[in-house]
């Protein structure tokens, strides 16, 4: 049955390597499958205006670029996945922050032969359905590993994702059975001054795609003492077109009004305010900023933090760097809050 998992999976992101952008929409094959994906991807960003039919069809090319045959094998090779003798009910609580954010958790408990007890989240529940109905016309024996639930009642695990104020929540009710509880965590980058504007370019996807939602979407800027911000201006301009959003720009000129009201020193180009914080987080279209002296004191700064990012982007040569631009375009192995789900399910 695992084979069959497997080329369930490769089958999917076959068909998802259809999905290159949104000029791709309207030559897709004549097939029920995109026929149906046309529909949802409008639904979809019906019931959630941040997933726009780019931002959809972005996240749909990325799982088409994980789902080969080559990452799915060394995803599986690297974890010694053993076929269990019980399945186990694994009650996944999925996040909606970002299109089939979830996704990965939902593979990970069907490839390891297990059941997913599946409460979607209102923010994203026509997606990842879709996708789930496609591996289950692959084998009709797969049906039984997915169901649809309003809230967990029967589980024998549970993977849960939401804010710091819903795993204090989580903790207490799912103490009792294994679990994954994952939090807030945030994503930052490290600038010298020797970047080129073509990686400044790139730290701009890093910030702007989803238009900021993620966690794996940088929030926070390490910059050196003296660092102007000119050149990360004129390399992000392009980003400007998100102002035609009405929530992103909505979003814009109400933090602008709370730093002009509050008298906070900030930096402005338009459609994107910096402004100096010791925070991780910013609101979306700000981004904090700190200055450093040292990447010594940098560095034992970031591992003090480390339960709290998610990615660190940078060009420095330190262990766990992420190049520019990579951020959003995470590995089958690339775990949220770094914890091996996979693992998790194998032992089970």
């Amino acid at each position: 049955m695992m084979t069959n998992r497997l080329q369930a999976l490769i089958n999917l992101g076959h068909k998802l390597s259809h999905y290159k952008d949104k000029s791709f929409l309207d030559k897709l094959p004549d097939d029920l499958f995109f026929e149906k994906g046309h529909q949802i991807i409008e639904m979809a960003k019906h019931y959630n205006p941040w997933f726009l039919e780019e931002q959809v069809i972005f996240a749909l090319q990325s799982w088409a670029n994980a789902l080969t045959a080559e990452n799915l094998t060394k995803w599986i090779n690297e974890n010694g996945m053993n076929e269990p003798d019980q399945p186990k009910k694994v009650g996944l609580i999925l996040a909606g922050n970002l299109p089939m954010v979830g996704f990965h958790d939902i593979i990970s408990v069907f490839i390891s032969g297990h059941i997913a007890q599946i409460k979607l989240s209102s923010q994203d529940k026509h997606l990842m359905p879709w996708l789930i109905d496609f591996i289950v016309s692959e084998n009709s024996a797969f049906q039984s590993q997915f169901t649809y639930v309003e809230r967990l009642t029967d589980f024998d695990a549970v993977i849960a994702t939401g804010s710091n104020n819903s795993a204090h929540y989580f903790d207490f009710y799912f103490s009792k059975v294994p679990n994954i509880i994952r939090r807030n965590r945030h994503s930052v980058a490290i600038l010298t001054g020797d970047e080129s504007q073509e990686e400044l370019a790139l730290l701009g996807q890093d910030i702007f795609q989803y238009f900021g939602l993620g966690c794996r979407n940088v929030t926070k800027l390490y910059v050196p003492e003296n660092y102007t911000f000119d050149h990360f201006f004129e390399a992000i301009a392009p980003y400007d077109e998100l102002m035609v959003y009405e929530k992103y720009a909505s979003n814009y000129h109400y933090n602008k009004a709370v730093f002009l009201m509050s008298q906070d020193k900030f930096l402005d180009n338009g459609f994107l305010t910096l402004k100096e914080d010791d925070h991780l987080t910013s609101p979306i279209s700000t981004l904090f900023y700190t200055n450093y002296n040292n990447i010594g004191d940098l560095s034992r700064t970031l591992e003090l933090n480390k339960d709290q990012i998610q990615c660190v982007v940078s060009k420095i040569n330190l262990p766990h760097m992420i190049p520019f631009g990579q951020t959003q375009k995470p590995n089958l192995w690339d775990y949220a809050d770094d914890i091996n789900t996979l693992a998790f399910l194998n032992n089970l």
